[in-house]
């Protein structure tokens, strides 16, 4: 080969290369310029943002809160046991998003089991042979006739359902006690839903994962913490509006405003269905309709902590079959799988929200007329206690999501959907098939994390 055709093959060879590299800067230009703002740093959120950041996309979350986690907010308050005052548990850790992202974090935790329990009489007392054996078919011919009615044409609230099929069954006294238990411990306590709003049709449509359930040994921040390390959170964000029209986006805070040219809107259904946020143009039909229809759904916790065990140490589940509907029928106790003299009550749907407006005394001393007709009146006041009031956070205003009655769960992709390569929504609600759940929310922005990415 002569000395010209060697000059010709390396000039052609180092223009190739210059054009490879012009190409690989202007990729990554055009990477660096794609700006995506994630509202609400929650575990949709998060999930969201650090799928997005991974792929080189500039990442911007605004949070409302001085913390972060949303609905995720682990309390510590007590240094030696730390608390989730929301979600708490990886429900079914078999498959299940949540159990390997907690392995990559090297998060410790401890599984609780529903078999392990005791369901405690109305006086007190634990449920003799006999009624657990009536509560037992109470139970499943409750479900089957449920199931049945989920075929046909109208759709009826799990209340209006129970009334008529009690009515057939010419229910006494005592088994509509165990029925009114079976809906407040086994459907208010999972949907968050009261009975009178919930659909018979649809309020069972998610799916589930198999096996027992776990929680966290330092809470579920440990998952919070590990998705948002290296993220770009501004806190104190409350957003206001959102103009979303041209292909761009401008946000307004009370802080001041941002621009981006996609935008993740992750913030719970209350908060939606609230109305606080001004949406420019107007949000679509579809989009608003689903905010209208579905509900949101309250969950409340009351954790009392003594100075000793003084229930059964070898139990998960304290269950309890109340006068009054709703009131106090779940417990769970720590004192078996983390070893403290601590016992969680729940209080769902119109029950939970009742008592919001109740003084933590008050509460207290509830709960502790339950325990008390348990455990007898001698068992001693709680050192310590804490609680929640979730439908009167103004940035979540409920727990969770639930299918109303008349609703149809597709209501819940109507609102996942994108509206014009822009506006994206993420969150447990926008979860068709495991709404309600912190995986649900965390698969959500997994979701709308490829749906920007498109």
């Amino acid at each position: 080969m002569n000395r010209r055709s060697l000059l010709t093959l390396l000039a052609v060879a180092l223009a190739l290369r210059m054009k490879d590299e012009l190409h690989a800067t202007e990729r990554a230009i055009g990477l660096k310029k794609q700006r995506v703002i994630v509202v609400g740093a929650g575990l949709a959120g998060l999930a969201a943002a650090r799928a997005l950041q991974n792929e080189g996309i500039e990442v911007v979350v605004l949070e409302a809160r001085d913390r972060l986690g949303g609905r995720l907010w682990t309390s510590h308050k007590w240094v030696d046991n730390p608390l989730d005052m929301g979600a708490t548990w990886i429900h079914g850790i078999e498959g299940n998003p949540l159990t390997e992202l907690a392995n990559r974090a090297n998060a410790s935790r401890l599984e609780t089991s529903y078999d392990r329990n005791i369901i405690y009489d109305t006086h007190g007392g634990e449920l003799s042979k006999t009624r657990e054996a009536q509560l037992a078919r109470l139970s499943s011919s409750f479900r089957k006739a449920l199931r049945s009615a989920q075929d046909s044409d109208e759709d009826l609230s799990i209340r209006d359902f129970v009334t008529s099929w009690a009515t057939k069954q010419n229910t006494n006294k005592e088994e509509a006690r165990l029925l009114d238990f079976i809906l407040s411990s086994e459907i208010e306590q999972e949907y968050a839903g009261s009975a009178e709003e919930l659909s018979s049709h649809w309020y069972d449509s998610a799916k589930t994962y198999a096996g027992e359930d776990a929680f966290f040994v330092k809470g579920f921040q440990v998952i919070v913490d590990y998705l948002a390390k290296d993220l770009h959170i501004q806190f104190n964000e409350i957003v206001e509006q959102i103009s979303w029209a041209g292909g761009s986006v401008k946000i307004s805070t009370n802080q001041g405003e941002y621009t981006s040219d996609k935008i993740l809107v992750t913030l719970p259904l209350g908060v939606l269905k609230s109305g606080r946020i001004e949406f420019d143009p107007k949000l679509p039909k579809p989009t608003s309709e689903a905010i209208a229809q579905l509900e949101m759904g309250v969950l409340n916790k009351c954790y009392l902590r003594f100075d000793h065990v003084f229930w059964p140490e070898d139990v998960d589940w304290l269950e309890y079959i109340p006068d009054k509907y709703g009131e106090w029928t779940e417990w769970v106790s720590f004192a078996h799988v983390a070893g403290k003299p601590v016992l969680l009550g729940f209080n769902a749907g119109a029950r939970g929200r009742e008592i919001e407006a109740w003084s933590d005394a008050m509460i207290v001393e509830d709960a502790m007329k339950t325990l008390r007709r348990i455990f007898g009146p001698d068992i001693p006041e709680p050192v310590d206690y804490q609680i929640t009031r979730w439908s009167s956070d103004p940035y979540a205003l409920g727990s969770y999501s639930f299918n109303p009655v008349g609703v149809h769960p597709k209501m819940r992709r109507q609102l996942a959907t994108p509206l014009a390569d822009t506006l994206f929504f993420a969150g447990e609600a926008t979860e068709h098939d495991y709404f309600g759940t912190a995986h649900g929310a965390f698969l959500s922005g997994i979701r709308a994390a490829k749906e920007i990415r498109g």
